[in-house]
């Protein structure tokens, strides 16, 4: 059986910052943390996610979840849309949720931790947050952001609540 994931996605229409235009799309991911994303930009970015079982739990439950323990806070209410279901080329499948939240903002981000022998074939066990830094960005500053597997996602994102 394929690992499933399952994300939430926060959207707003931008305020202008930087050289995007008043009124265009933002929506806010999370940069992975460890040794191996530390100072990459390029897709290490993600979706706020995390894998759940499917028979267990439903997806926007985990959704919630997952955004809660990767960005220590919980995510913001309103009505969460469903984008649908990707597929990453390994066979993952991720289900993405989208919540419009043009108030939300983050001070810190306080994820929770993973192990990993770090250096490789150290012996030492160290801990890493999941996610070391989340925020805003524009919807086409996050396509390279982004995961390969989770970009479709902005197209979604873009043909239901562009103007």
């Amino acid at each position: 059986m394929p690992v499933t994931s399952a994300g939430l996605l926060l959207v707003r229409r931008g305020a202008g910052v930087s050289a995007r235009a008043a009124g265009a799309l933002d929506v806010f991911i999370a940069h992975m943390g460890g040794p191996f994303w530390a100072r990459k930009t390029d897709a290490s970015w993600s979706i706020p996610k995390g894998e759940y079982d499917p028979d267990g739990e439903p997806s926007l439950d985990a959704a919630r979840r997952e955004f809660a323990e990767e960005i220590g806070v919980e995510a913001p209410p309103g009505d969460a849309e469903d984008l649908g279901e990707f597929r990453y080329s390994s066979g993952k499948r991720l289900r993405v949720f989208a919540i419009v939240a043009p108030a939300f903002e983050v001070d810190e981000v306080a994820s929770n931790t993973f192990e990993l022998e770090w250096p490789p074939r150290s012996g030492r066990t160290q801990s890493f947050p999941e996610v070391d830094d989340a925020r805003w960005v524009g919807l086409e500053e996050a396509r390279p952001m982004l995961v390969a597997g989770q970009r479709p996602v902005l197209d979604v994102v873009a043909a239901r609540f562009g103007r």
